[in-house]
């Protein structure tokens, strides 16, 4: 009897455990195929008791089937989208809630005909930094500039068709490079003011990696750039933390920021410009420092009503900031790099202040911990609504997703948050049209504009 009881039990507990099994397997499955979210709270749960390692080994092993589902349907877009060539087709319309107020958003995602980042790479992957894409509002058109260089512009009211129909742009950003015995490495970004296109660019020289600006006069049949400021910053191996940013600034000049580059120490000495928000003269390149203190800054706005740079930066394993710099009294605040973080080593050790304020810096105005990828934002006296307000539109690579941050007048508090998801999204850019109303994003994944508005 003893026996049979023993029998019993061991498949009672087989059948327990085969249900417990199957349940956490659906559980799964499900995350998986609806997008797997970098921020949902159960992921970076079981994300802290299973080694990485082993969380793709049994990803790949147990979600196999829906792993092809989604490689097929990849594949079928990526074929779909280089048939179509120039043509920029309309192929995703959707319906968004945001995660907070639940509040309605349109998206419409073109093709691109630029090759894709590749995610199993790793973003840190040499061949990926040719694969970072950038656009820009130009009156009625929209230029758009692919990591390796080509330039396109379709007009701003395509959007409202089920094609783009973009246009080549010819540059010369090829032979200036070769003339100067440089590799292309990456372009970091596009900005477009007083109808000049400026970019930068990170190359490989004799003398290593560097990154420097380029501009050219606008122009839609062809862009000639030429070297608009040197940074003469050099480092030996590649890496990510590059910044190269721009924007708009007063006095006829623009503000541009370069990363710490993995140099030690860079960012908090004045005799460098690595870790840096510089201001450079349009008209004579001489460039003043702003702030020091940066990590790798993707972010950068500068509001001409309130006199204040915002930045956004990544941080190491957490501590992807939102910095405020309110331009008092021409003094330079330095951010805290790298001394300060919120973040930690991705080897798990932990060499930072946490305070930034206790040891002299200046606290950010909006940490996330874990990170979020944080890229490119934009600020808007309203919402997309209208409503009045100091309005972040935050981008994210690693979460997908644009945050929607209201701020009091004085930018030191946050009134409410909100974030609009979209899946298995890398979000590189972002501009508002303030005719339609909708921001212009660069999505990386296939990739593609995404026209995000306003739900009705």
């Amino acid at each position: 009897m003893r026996k049979i009881g023993s029998i019993f039990k061991n498949k009672r507990l087989i059948v327990v455990g085969a249900i417990i099994f199957f349940t956490i397997f659906i559980s799964l499955w499900n995350v998986v195929a609806d997008g797997y979210d970098k921020q949902n709270k159960t992921i970076l749960f079981l994300k802290k008791f299973i080694p990485t390692e082993a969380a793709r080994k049994v990803r790949d092993l147990i979600f196999i089937i829906p792993d092809l589902k989604e490689r097929n349907k990849f594949l079928s877009n990526q074929v779909e989208k280089y048939e179509q060539g120039l043509e920029g087709k309309l192929f995703n319309s959707e319906i968004i809630l945001s995660k907070k107020k639940k509040r309605k958003y349109s998206i419409k995602e073109f093709y691109l005909p630029f090759p894709r980042l590749d995610t199993r790479l790793g973003w840190a992957a040499t061949t990926n930094s040719l694969r970072a894409h950038h656009l820009a509002i130009a009156g009625d058109n929209v230029i758009v500039i692919s990591g390796e260089g080509k330039t396109i512009f379709f007009k701003k009211n395509n959007i409202k068709n089920s094609k783009l129909s973009q246009v080549e742009i010819v540059n010369n950003i090829k032979n200036i490079l070769k003339k100067n015995n440089f590799e292309l490495v990456g372009i970091r970004d596009l900005f477009i003011n007083d109808q000049k296109v400026y970019i930068s660019v990170i190359f490989k020289s004799s003398k290593g990696f560097s990154i420097n600006a380029y501009s050219a006069d606008l122009n839609f049949k062809k862009l000639n750039f030429k070297i608009f400021f040197e940074t003469n910053e050099f480092w030996e191996k590649y890496n990510v933390f590059s910044g190269g940013r721009f924007s708009n600034y007063k006095d006829n000049k623009i503000l541009f920021t370069i990363g710490y580059s993995f140099i030690k120490k860079a960012a908090q000495k004045m005799d460098s410009l690595l870790g840096k928000i510089i201001s450079i003269d349009k008209l004579t390149s001489k460039h003043e420092i702003i702030s020091i203190g940066h990590r790798n800054q993707q972010g950068l706005f500068y509001i001409e009503d309130l006199n204040i740079v915002i930045n956004t930066e990544h941080g190491p394993k957490g501590g992807d900031e939102i910095n405020v710099n309110f331009l008092k009294n021409n003094k330079i605040p330095n951010f805290g790099w790298d001394i300060a973080s919120y973040g930690i080593e991705y080897d798990g050790t932990d060499p930072y202040k946490k305070s930034h304020s206790k040891f002299g810096f200046v606290e950010p105005f909006k940490y996330y911990v874990p990170s979020i990828g944080i890229s490119q934002m934009v600020y808007l006296p309203h919402d997309l609504n209208k409503n009045k307000g100091e309005y972040l539109f935050v981008t994210s690579l690693r979460a997908g997703s644009v945050y929607v941050i209201k701020t009091n007048k004085k930018f030191n508090k946050i009134i409410t948050e909100d974030r609009i998801y979209f899946g298995d999204q890398r979000i590189r850019d972002i501009e508002y049209d303030r005719e339609n109303g909708v921001f212009f994003l660069l999505f990386e994944f296939t990739p593609s504009i995404g026209i995000l508005e306003l739900g009705k």
